[in-house]
């Protein structure tokens, strides 16, 4: 056989192979880039986790002037429409940065962009939190969910669902304070935090006002999340369609320079 019959043959066994090999080793679209070409078909779910800004939401008591807007032209007068405003950075959704709490050093402008895409991890505690209003969640739970879904993956996001969300915007049964000014309502617990620092997750997140159970005088969660780099959501918007697995989180907090944190917009994607 000359040369180019062996070659002939050489180039025919190539193709046969590249025929045959596993489709795994050549995916034409990959788990993810199915879901978001998805978006615009209508088959990939999309939840806004963030309420609209104003000047009616749930403040941090003892936090008087919250939401101010002011506006600077009109149609009518110049043409055009604008508004300057006014706000606290911790108010509505919101996004603490590591900076907010000792040790953290972070601001919210330097949070790696990375950490604000990840796998979201729905921890659903609605039973416990309606028996126990001051209910922590312990580490346990955590690994519950792991014997469940399998192991927590790096740069997950952990989202606590407690239910409170059902009672926004409503001030008094969403801070749920007793005779002496304590509020009351569901967190996650130290051990719990410490599970999922271990774990290498990106954020944590929940429907109350803090991470730390209402009652927390130490906010020891904000202390070790915040402290190893971690950034928290509060505040999130009903969300209980979000599945305990599976979903798809997008974080997009406003790059306020120096910022301790700040308003933010949160979305769920799934199929």
């Amino acid at each position: 056989m000359n040369g180019f019959g062996r070659l002939g043959l050489f180039a025919m066994g190539i193709v046969t192979i590249m025929m045959f090999l596993p489709m795994a080793l050549f995916p034409q679209k990959t788990e993810r880039d199915n879901l978001l070409s998805g978006i615009s078909s209508g088959k990939t779910r999309v939840l806004d986790l963030s309420y609209a800004i104003n000047d009616k939401l749930v403040p941090w008591p003892g936090d008087e002037r919250v939401f101010e807007a002011k506006i600077n032209a009109t149609v009518e007068k110049n043409g055009y429409f604008t508004r300057s405003f006014w706000m606290l950075e911790h108010y509505g959704t919101h996004l603490d940065a590591p900076v907010h709490f000792p040790p953290g050093k972070t601001t919210v402008d330097q949070i790696p962009a990375k950490q604000l895409f990840g796998p979201a991890v729905v921890l659903d505690v609605r039973a416990e939190g309606a028996k126990d209003a001051d209910y922590r969640v312990p580490a346990a739970r955590v690994e519950e969910w792991e014997k469940k879904h399998g192991k927590i993956s790096e740069g997950s996001i952990v989202l606590l669902r407690t239910g409170w969300a059902s009672r926004w915007p409503d001030a008094q049964k969403y801070r749920d304070q007793d005779a002496q000014g304590k509020m009351h309502f569901p967190g996650f617990s130290a051990e719990a935090a410490k599970l999922l620092i271990s774990r290498k997750v990106s954020g944590i997140g929940c429907d109350t006002l803090s991470a730390d159970y209402g009652a927390s005088e130490d906010f020891a969660v904000h202390h070790l999340v915040l402290g190893a780099g971690l950034y928290q959501l509060e505040n999130l918007a009903d969300f209980r369609e979000v599945p305990e697995a599976g979903a798809f989180l997008v974080v997009a907090p406003i790059k306020l320079e120096g910022g301790s944190g700040g308003a933010v917009r949160v979305f769920a994607i799934w199929q």
